[in-house]
C-alpha cells in the first residue's frame, strides 16, 4: 500500500502533542506540510518536522502532494476547515468532536457523502487495543447488559507536571494562547463538549447507542462533574460519569455486567501512550481473561486506519455518522441538566 500523504492543520498543543508525533511513526502515512495562522507555531514546528510549513489553509491545500488532512483546531473551527479540505478533494481526519454543535455537525456529515471522500473523526480511544478488546468482549461473549458504569475524571494538580514529563518541548504562541483562553470561558460547555465527546462516543462503542438519558450536574469552583443514566437498547441500564477535574490522579474506565459475565476496563491518561487494562470475566468458566498489548500508540493507531480507509476505500471508524451520534449525546446531557434532570432522547 502507498502511503498517504497527509498535511496537518493546526500547530497548537494537541497536534505538537499527539498527531504530529503519531504521524511520525504512522505506517502508511507520512507528514508533507502543516500550516497554523501563527507564523511562530507554522514556521518553529514545521522545522521539527523538516516540512513545508504554511500560514494559510488555501496553501496547505494547493501542495500538489497532499492528499488527505488532519485538523487539528478548535471545535468552533471544525465545520469551516473541515469543509474547506473537502472541497478542495482531501480526505479528512478531524478531532473529536466532530463539529461544535448538532447543526454544523449533520452539515459536514452531508458534505462529506456528497462528496465521496473520507471523514473520520479522531475520537482516537477505539484504537486503543484495550477498549477494542473490551467491546469485543461486551459483544460476544458476556451476553446482553443489565448495568454499566462509564466514568472519565481528569486529573487537577497532577496534570501540569505529568504533561511536562510526558510531552515533547512545545512551541507556544503567547498571543494564541491568550485568544483561546477567552474562548474557554465558558468553561461548562467547554469542558463538557471536549470530554463528553470521549465518554459519550466511548459508551456508543461499548454499549450501542442509548435509547434515552437523563442528566445533573454539579459544580465546586472551577470543579465541574456531569453524571448521568442512559437506557440500553436490551433493557439494561448504564451510568456515566465526566468530571474536570478531581484532586487526584486520573482515573478513566468502564465496568459493565452481562448474562454470561462482565468486562472491566482502566484507561491511562492517553498521553503514556499505554493500552488499557481490561479483564473479562467467564461466568461458564469460571476463568478471567487478562490479555498484555504491545502495539499501544491509539494516535498512531488511528492514523493508520484512516490511510488503509483511504487506500483500500473501506468506511473509516469512527464516521460522520458516528461524530453526529455523538454531538446528538452532548447536547442531549446538557438538555437534560437544564431540564433538572429530564429523561431526553438523543
Amino acid at each position: 500500500m502507498s502511503k498517504l500523504n497527509i498535511g496537518v492543520i493546526g500547530a497548537g498543543r494537541i497536534a505538537q502533542a499527539a498527531h504530529l508525533p503519531a504521524l511520525a511513526r504512522a505506517e502508511g502515512a507520512d507528514l508533507v506540510g502543516l500550516c497554523d495562522p501563527s507564523e511562530t507555531l507554522s514556521q518553529h514546528v514545521a522545522a521539527r518536522y523538516e516540512v513545508p510549513g504554511y500560514t494559510t489553509v488555501d496553501e496547505l491545500l494547493a501542495a500538489a502532494e497532499v492528499e488527505a488532512v488532519i485538523v487539528a483546531v478548535p471545535d468552533r473551527l471544525h465545520l469551516p476547515l473541515a469543509s474547506q479540505a473537502l472541497r478542495a478533494g482531501k480526505h479528512v481526519l478531524v478531532e473529536k468532536p466532530l463539529a461544535a454543535t448538532r447543526a454544523e455537525a449533520e452539515e459536514l456529515a452531508g458534505l462529506a457523502a456528497e462528496t465521496g471522500l473520507k471523514l473520520q473523526v479522531g475520537a482516537m480511544k477505539r484504537y486503543d487495543p484495550g477498549v477494542q478488546f473490551a467491546a469485543d468482549a461486551v459483544r460476544n461473549k458476556i451476553g446482553r447488559v443489565l448495568s454499566a458504569t462509564v466514568w472519565y475524571r481528569v486529573m487537577s494538580g497532577l496534570r501540569p507536571d505529568t504533561e511536562a514529563t510526558l510531552f515533547p518541548a512545545l512551541v507556544v504562541d503567547e498571543t494564541v494562547r491568550a485568544k483561546e483562553a477567552a474562548y474557554k470561558a465558558d468553561r461548562e460547555t467547554y469542558l463538557l463538549t471536549t470530554h463528553g465527546a470521549h465518554v459519550l462516543d466511548g459508551m456508543r462503542y461499548l454499549l450501542g447507542d442509548p435509547q434515552d438519558l437523563s442528566a445533573r450536574f454539579a459544580r465546586l469552583g472551577n470543579d465541574m462533574s456531569w453524571h448521568g443514566l442512559a437506557s440500553l437498547v436490551d433493557g439494561g441500564v448504564a451510568h456515566f460519569e465526566i468530571t474536570a477535574n478531581v484532586h487526584a490522579e486520573w482515573s478513566e474506565g468502564a465496568e459493565i455486567y452481562g448474562e454470561r459475565g462482565s468486562v472491566k476496563l482502566r484507561t491511562h491518561f492517553p498521553f503514556m501512550l499505554r493500552a488499557s487494562d481490561v479483564e473479562v470475566f467467564s461466568e461458564a468458566t469460571a476463568t478471567i481473561e487478562r490479555p498484555v498489548f504491545g502495539d499501544s500508540s491509539a494516535y498512531e493507531r488511528q492514523i493508520e486506519a484512516f490511510a488503509r480507509a483511504v487506500r483500500e476505500d473501506t468506511p473509516p471508524s469512527p464516521g460522520a455518522a458516528d461524530g453526529v451520534a455523538a454531538v446528538k449525546l452532548i447536547d442531549a446531557v446538557a438538555e437534560s441538566v437544564a431540564s433538572d434532570g429530564a429523561r431526553v432522547k438523543p
